[in-house]
């Protein structure tokens, strides 16, 4: 799975993106953020407050509840506001 990094979430972990395979059991999105959150210092700080994460697999904007199914990518990154 490609997971993509934007703004700040990118900053904390320390790369754009990376390639993983999630195990098992990681099969909606909230569980994703857990286990992402457990692979480093960077991880962990940048997915702490869940309020301030939006995520969107293959393309589509979702929910913590959202299942991951076949997802290809899933993109991580603050809310977006403009003007």
């Amino acid at each position: 799975m490609q997971l993509l990094y934007f703004a700040w979430v990118r900053e904390r972990i320390g790369t754009g993106g990376e390639t993983l395979d999630p195990p098992a059991g990681v099969a909606t999105v909230a569980a994703l953020l857990d286990w992402l959150a457990t692979l480093s210092p960077g991880h962990a700080a940048a997915l702490a407050d869940r309020g301030a994460i939006r995520v969107a697999v293959d393309e589509v904007f979702v929910g913590p509840d959202a299942g991951l199914g076949t997802a290809r990518e899933v993109a991580i990154f603050p809310p977006v506001t403009g003007g």
